[in-house]
């Protein structure tokens, strides 16, 4: 038992015994002090005593109700004394009066105390019964709030009884700019607007609660057709859309809502979320609509999740490996350089393509840390290759986001000297693509590039339609020519092709040509029959670790 219950108890004890105390002493001239007389008996006692006894619960029972009624008693039996000692010898008369005066001093100050104490316990009743209401309450639209929201829902799921339940999560649509344009009390009269329009188109038994901002949550329990939430929901959207005045400024609500329903078998967070899934696809969708919770999109969208949640982890513990593909002099067919591929050790799947996460690293901003450190392992593993082989070549990759940083000269300068990569033996790759987007942007930031020394290759050559009359804007050295066009060259030398034209091109604007996805024999003879120097694809190696590497190169060397 705790020491407060403790103390309460003995309190109790107190206060039962000062009731029967003074009892005791206001029955005491009438019926007790005669028992002192030479023919009292002891049986006289009892009779009195019960007299007592009785009333002293009667007023116990009295002060559960009244609480004063405790004091009343004690306050009879200071006056009784007062009386009974008003003839007292002139000896004890002032000890006497002094000790009636401070217990009259006691009680008094112990009635005014149980006043001000209960003052104080309706004050405190008081305060308690506005938190509550505070606590279940938005301060600035009078709706629930999140708690009531989460208590209501919590009920209505327990007693479904077979019933449907649903949950309609509402979010206002630019309403950030309503706040920046037209100041936060316009704000605000909108976010009561829409309150009103809520709670007027939901039934009585129905929850309407703001989570927060701009964000509003209905509840329907106890559906007998799910269509309700959908009818339901597109009311509201329609109301909302009705105009309003704001300060001379006519303002629209328009809103976007997620809806999920259950028969049971969900807790209240999973309903919400599955409402916010849905809503996170309305506002997807273009705003302004409202779409059910899809189990399919759901299980698609948790998939991209958790394969962010993994590239993220990827990139910080260092999952990714370095792979490289030979490129190859065709007089020969020795390799003479390597293009810089990474591939993706995943803890579960194994090894991964670029394909499988490339595009995903991109759509999260990953890409530049990811691209920067690819550059430095490979540009690390060069150097040891070029200790061999002064003459091997690298070529690196640059992603869009890449050529899109500011920093990206600097980062490269970086990267050379901390590995010792000399600047002339490393290509840096871009789509054709990527370089016809802003071909101005483009052609600043080879410009700078160019100035550490490093060669350009623009990779994909051929299927960009505008890229033939914008080639000599861009400062590239090296031009890889499309797969697609190596693959499609006819098997007679007397036949024309597009690789051949696009070779042709390369040579025209003083660049060097390298053909990708060379798959066998015949092609990479045609291709010396139309003077393509350099080559990769599977028919020379597949990319492999930077040992299958090395080992290419010493059997080159021995």
């Amino acid at each position: 038992m705790s020491s407060g219950k403790i103390l309460e108890r003995f309190r109790r004890g107190v206060d039962r015994s000062m009731i029967f105390a003074s009892l005791m002493v206001l029955a005491w001239p009438m019926v007790f002090l005669r028992l002192t007389d030479d023919d009292g008996n002891v049986t006289d006692w009892l009779l009195p005593s019960a007299i007592v006894l009785f009333l002293g619960l009667g007023v116990i029972k009295l002060t559960e109700r009244w609480p004063l009624a405790q004091y009343a008693p004690a306050s009879a039996a200071v006056v009784m004394a007062a009386i009974l000692h008003a003839g007292d010898s002139p000896d004890s008369y002032g000890l006497t009066w002094l000790i009636i005066v401070v217990a009259g001093t006691i009680l008094v100050r112990q009635f005014l105390g149980t006043h001000t104490n209960e003052s104080l316990m309706r004050d405190l009743t008081r305060q308690r019964a506005i938190l509550a209401r505070q606590a279940y309450r938005d301060p600035l639209t009078g709706l629930g709030n999140r708690a009531m929201f989460m208590d209501h829902a919590h009920d209505a799921l327990t007693d479904a009884d077979g019933t449907m339940t649903a949950v309609i999560l509402l979010d206002l649509d630019g309403f950030k700019g309503v706040n920046d344009t037209y100041g936060h009390a316009a704000g605000d009269e909108l976010l009561r607007v829409a309150a009103e329009r809520l709670n007027a188109n939901v039934r009585a038994n129905d929850t309407v609660s703001r989570l927060g901002g701009d964000e509003f949550v209905v509840l329907l329990p106890r559906l007998a057709d799910d269509l309700i939430a959908d009818t339901v929901t597109n009311r509201i959207l329609r109301d909302l859309l009705q105009p309003l005045v704001v300060e001379g400024t006519v303002l629209t609500i328009r809103a976007s809502a997620g809806i999920a329903i259950t028969r049971g078998g969900h807790d209240v967070d999973g309903i919400l979320r599955e409402a916010d899934e849905a809503l996170y696809h309305a506002k997807a969708d273009g705003k302004g609509v409202a779409r059910r919770f899809d189990p399919a999109r759901f299980a698609e969208a948790e998939k991209r999740r958790r394969a962010e949640h993994e590239l993220h982890r990827a990139l910080a513990e260092k999952q990714f490996e370095v792979y490289y593909q030979p490129i190859v002099d065709l007089d020969g067919e020795h390799t003479v350089g390597v293009e810089a591929l990474v591939r993706w050790q995943h803890p579960t799947l194994g090894l991964l393509p670029p394909a499988e996460f490339l595009d995903l690293a991109e759509d999260l901003g990953l890409l530049p840390e990811l691209g920067g450190w690819i550059l430095e392992q490979a540009c690390a593993q060069a150097v040891e290759w070029q200790r061999d082989n002064p003459d091997f070549e690298l070529n690196v990759n640059l992603s869009v986001s890449q050529l899109a940083n500011p920093d990206l000269t600097e980062e490269v300068r970086d990267v050379l000297a901390r590995t010792g990569m000399p600047a002339h033996r490393l290509v840096l790759e871009l789509t054709e693509t990527m370089a016809l987007t802003d071909l101005t942007a483009s052609a600043r930031v080879l410009t700078s590039l160019k100035t550490l020394g490093v060669r350009i290759a623009l990779d994909d050559f051929g299927t960009g339609f505008s890229s033939l009359s914008h080639l000599g804007a861009l400062p590239v050295d090296v031009v890889k020519i499309d797969r697609s066009f190596v693959q499609a060259m006819p098997a007679g030398s007397g036949d024309a092709s597009v690789a051949e034209a696009v070779l042709q091109i390369a040579r025209t604007f003083g660049l060097s040509p390298v053909a990708e996805g060379v798959e066998d024999a015949g092609q990479a003879a045609r291709l010396r029959e139309l003077n393509c120097a350099h080559a990769q694809g599977y028919h020379f190696a597949r990319p492999m670790p930077a040992a299958g590497i090395t080992e290419l190169l010493l059997a080159r060397t021995s």
